[in-house]
């Protein structure tokens, strides 16, 4: 991730020349940010290190995620503990069970999918000596994934999974431009996305119910610098941080009476669990390129 940084900066950093040359010094090329532009952003996103995340549980169903599951002699049914990403096996990363010993060790965890975004956008600029103020709106994709697993001792393994399906942004610009033709500038604003949820395990003994799909609200910010390319185009590079409160998908395990989830007589109901993830927010950072056709 650092490299990944420092490589950025130095494309920044080598932009305004870059583009000095391309124009050839062309005393005719009109330069400014005033006026309505449209173009398109693209880039790699990348997460946050979420390794502590885990499954909290609701077992009397009073809607405060603070039980434990327990197993019909009272142990911690979750004893073999969690992970950050997508189980790929039923056992616990290097773990068997002794319910099962015969059952090889569990071979790890997917890692979350880092992967590519983007976007097209529409914006507005007001240029006003060496400062320019504005707003864009942007709507587009990103290709990454996020997973949170538990392991039970059963052996068997459950797994909460968020992509996005859509993102769309409107966000204001404020920046300075030393030669009006180059433009350094920050840009914050909400934005509004598609969480798509699902929920998965290797047992088949109880029912999953997943409820709470909806669209969300959040925050973009960030900052980048812009360079004009002859009379009508520009480019440029961006880093943009994207946050949404993601907390209210559950998940109802239901089934026969007396499984772990079932027991009225360790502290549930007969109605079952609900489950949701303890990592509340859905967040991510962005690199990318811009280009945008100035009218």
């Amino acid at each position: 991730m650092k490299a990944y940084l420092l490589a950025a900066g130095a494309l920044l950093a080598g932009t305004p020349a870059l583009a000095q040359d391309m124009a050839g010094g062309d005393p005719a090329v009109t330069t400014g940010f005033s006026g309505i532009y449209i173009g398109g952003a693209g880039g790699y996103d990348v997460q946050g290190n979420d390794g502590g995340s885990r499954i909290l549980f609701d077992r009397n169903l009073d809607g405060r995620f603070n039980d434990s599951v327990l197993t019909g002699t009272g142990g911690n049914a979750f004893a073999p503990g969690f992970c950050g990403g997508g189980a790929t096996s039923a056992n616990a990363p290097g773990q068997t069970s002794a319910n099962a010993p015969a059952l090889a060790a569990g071979t790890g965890c997917r890692k979350d999918r880092d992967s590519w975004g983007y976007y097209g956008r529409i914006g507005f600029d007001q240029q006003m000596g060496a400062i320019v103020v504005g707003v864009v709106g942007e709507f587009g994709k990103t290709e990454i994934n996020d997973s949170v697993s538990g392991f039970s001792v059963t052996p068997a393994n459950y797994v909460m999974y968020r992509d996005i399906s859509w993102e769309a942004g409107i966000r204001a610009r404020a920046g300075f431009t030393p030669n009006d033709s180059t433009l350094f500038y920050g840009t914050f604003g909400p934005g509004y996305a598609r969480i798509n949820r699902s929920f998965s395990s290797s047992q088949s003994t109880n029912t999953f119910t997943g409820r709470g799909d909806r669209n969300q609200f959040g925050i973009q910010g960030g900052g980048g610098i812009e360079q004009r390319i002859g009379n009508n185009f520009s480019i440029g590079l961006e880093y943009l941080y994207h946050q949404y409160r993601d907390d209210d998908y559950r998940v109802r395990v239901a089934g026969p009476a007396g499984t772990p989830f079932t027991n009225a007589a360790n502290g549930g109901t007969v109605n079952g669990t609900d489950l949701r993830r303890s990592d509340d927010k859905f967040r991510w950072h962005s690199m990318r390129a811009t280009a945008a056709f100035r009218f």
